[in-house]
């Protein structure tokens, strides 16, 4: 039985040795505007890998455009009749997403995918001082998202933002919102950093069973484009903890 799924594109096809791990929660974290939604995008055009299932496309943040999945799927009137999209626009409506999903999936369901993991929980912390009860939330919902992908054996890819955390005094060291609650949540962690002009840079920064590596691409009308050769990539080191 295959245990991955393709990305829909070359350089994270190769930067994750054939694909999305199916029965993990994988994030794929970086500042605003840096193309983390692409790779959402290209695997859900990459229906082939899904057998023609449905996809769950849980959108926190309003970053779907019909106009650029066009760009990157010839087919996408028929890729769209085989997606539910859920919009929740609130901590508690996520809660209840997640919860009703874990009923309904079933084998028909090839991926879930989360754009926008800690969008609602960042909105939900500046609403209260309770932040232990919120951290807790999160964590109980991620863990329903995990159920999910092990018990359906199914890959849920998630998007997720970084900040610059200003009180470590490591000169405003990036870190992924959510920190340890997503990182200990997801199997397979990826980040991705714009570089100089177009150049950006993916980097596993976690797997079960790749080591630290990274890919370097930019963000073409049809999708992402690998930049340079590939077996020159991940030669050199860019470890930095999220």
């Amino acid at each position: 039985m295959e245990t991955r799924i393709g990305t829909g594109c070359e350089a994270m096809d190769w930067l994750l040795e054939g694909g999305y791990e199916k029965d993990v929660l994988t994030t794929v974290y970086g500042a605003p505007g840096v193309g983390k939604t692409n790779f959402l995008l290209l695997a859900l055009a990459n229906s082939a890998a899904l057998a023609k299932k449905k996809v769950v496309y849980i959108d926190t943040e309003g970053n779907f455009s019909l106009a650029r999945f066009k760009q990157v799927c010839p087919d996408y009137e028929d890729v769209l009749k085989r997606v539910v999209f859920l919009r929740p626009t609130t901590f508690e409506e996520q809660r209840a997403a997640f919860d009703k999903l874990r009923k309904i999936v079933t084998e028909k369901v090839g991926a879930i995918m989360l754009d926008g993991a800690a969008m609602l929980y960042r909105l939900e912390l500046g609403k209260t001082k309770d932040v232990y009860s919120v951290n807790r939330e999160l964590g109980i919902q991620l863990s329903m998202l995990t159920e999910i992908a092990r018990k359906q054996q199914i890959p849920v890819l998630v998007t997720n933002q970084v900040y610059a955390d200003i009180d470590s005094g490591e000169n405003g060291r990036t870190k992924m919102v959510g920190g340890d609650i997503l990182r200990y949540a997801s199997k397979c962690l990826i980040e991705v950093k714009r570089l100089a002009g177009d150049k950006r840079v993916a980097i596993l920064r976690k797997h079960r069973s790749l080591p630290e590596k990274h890919v370097f691409f930019k963000i073409t009308d049809s999708g992402v484009e690998q930049i340079e050769d590939l077996s020159e990539k991940g030669k050199s080191s860019t470890r930095e903890e999220p």
